[in-house]
Order: C-alpha cells, then structure tokens, then sequence
C-alpha cells in the first residue's frame, strides 16, 4: 500500500464509487500480514516512503514464495529481493513474469516503481570486486525510479583514474561510494563533491582488513565532512538512505 493507492481509495469512497465495507475490506491487511512464519509489512511503503524488501540468506524457497505473493497482492512501489540466487528467481518467476534478476548484483526486481525520475545517483566502485556491493545498490535505486551512472574502478591505487571522471562524479544529486581494502575513496569524493556522499564498506581486502572492518572504521573517520557510512557490503542500506535524500530535495 502507498499513498497514490490510499488515496484514490478515499476518493473512490467520497465519490460513491466504492462503499466503507468494500475500502475496509481493502485496507484490512494493514498494518501486516501474518504468515505464521512472517509478519509481512504491507503499510511500510505508506508509513516511511520505503518498500518492504526480501532479504533472502536464511530464508526457505518456500517461505520467499509466500512473503513475495502476499507483497505483490498489495498495490505499492518497487519490491526486491537481495542477497537472492538464480535458485530463488526461478522460484519467484512465475508470481512476476516481468521480474528481472541481477546475477551480479544477487537482486531480484519483481516490481519496480512508475513515475517520473526521483533524480540521479552516481554508484561509484573503488575495484572491480567492489561491483556486486555496488550493483546491489545501482539495481534498487533503479527499481524506485532514480536515474544510476556507475563509475567503476577508480579507486586511490590510480588517483588518475578519478580525476579523469570528475566531471561525471560532480553531476550526481548523491553518490554511493563503494570500496574495500583500507576504504579512503570516500574521503577523496567527499572532498572533490558538494552533493552528498554515502560510504558502503565492502568485505574486500587480504586478512588485516578483517572483513571490512578496517574499511568501515577508515570511512567512519574521513577527514572529508559530511559523508555519511552504511554497514559492510550493505548496498541496498545505502540506496535507501540515497532514495530519502533524492524525496527529501524534492519540491513538495
């Protein structure tokens, strides 16, 4: 449920159109569904300008099948599934024939948002195994209407390599800066950008980065201001924080 469907609803109502008992009935699956195994949220959408979304690792086949036909029944925004394999796609498939998987990004679209472009977000990667961190990002992103540029590979070992695409880095509402090993590319776009920056720490690097660690703690002090830090491979948390800061410069 989002606001465009409550809405229409309630004027479907005030115009006689369709009686209490017919919206009530409608409405009766807020704020959750109960699944016995999952209370799935279908009023989130409406309550925080965020789509419920399946996070698969843990999770049988069966249960995703289940939470994703009861999201699909309720009329929303964009719904995706992350951290998803091609074994969960093909389960999935037959509920949103129009579904699209990302085999890099591990992120199944079953529903992806219609309306004008809610702005633009360059994903930037400092390597090239940072790209399924990033792409778990690009894809949401997409799927909720922004408009995505991704900048692979420009990370410090070649500050070259950066500066040839500042122009591109510098044309973004917000970016999405992804990076392993010691994790300082965000403290180098926080300095060159005046849009915001959001760091994703990836699990990428040899032992002393100790999964990510070392990463997240070098973004968490960048001496660049205003860059804000997600968790470890969290791709699709920073989408998110992109998609309430792309809503929250929109005009009205």
């Amino acid at each position: 449920m989002d606001r465009l469907t409550l809405d229409a609803l309630l004027d479907a109502v005030a115009a006689g159109q369709v009686t209490p008992i017919e919206a009530a009935e409608r409405l009766e699956h807020l704020p959750f569904a109960d699944l016995a195994y999952a209370r799935v949220d279908t009023h989130r959408l409406l309550r925080t300008g965020l789509p419920e979304v399946v996070y698969a690792p843990g999770k049988t086949l069966q249960q995703i099948r289940g939470i994703a036909g009861t999201l699909l029944a309720s009329p929303g925004g964009p719904l995706l599934i992350t951290r998803a394999g091609r074994d969960v796609f093909e389960t999935v498939r037959p509920l949103a024939p129009e579904a699209m998987y990302s085999e890099l990004g591990r992120t199944i679209v079953l529903r992806a948002e219609v309306g004008a472009p809610l702005g633009s977000v360059g994903v930037v990667t400092a390597g090239t195994s940072d790209l399924p961190v990033a792409e778990e990002a690009a894809v949401t992103l997409e799927a909720a209407s922004a408009k995505v540029e991704r900048i692979a590979d420009v990370g410090v070992a070649g500050l070259h390599r950066l500066l040839a695409v500042s122009d591109r880095i510098r044309a973004h509402d917000a970016l999405i800066v992804v990076a392993g090993m010691e994790g300082a590319l965000p403290s180098l776009v926080g300095g060159m950008v005046a849009c915001p920056v959001i760091a994703v720490p990836t699990s990428v690097g040899y032992g002393s980065s100790f999964g990510g660690l070392a990463a997240l703690l070098a973004m968490l002090n960048s001496c660049a201001p205003g860059v804000a830090v997600v968790n470890i491979d969290n791709g699709f948390g920073a989408a998110a924080l992109a998609m309430r800061m792309l809503r929250a410069r929109a005009p009205g």
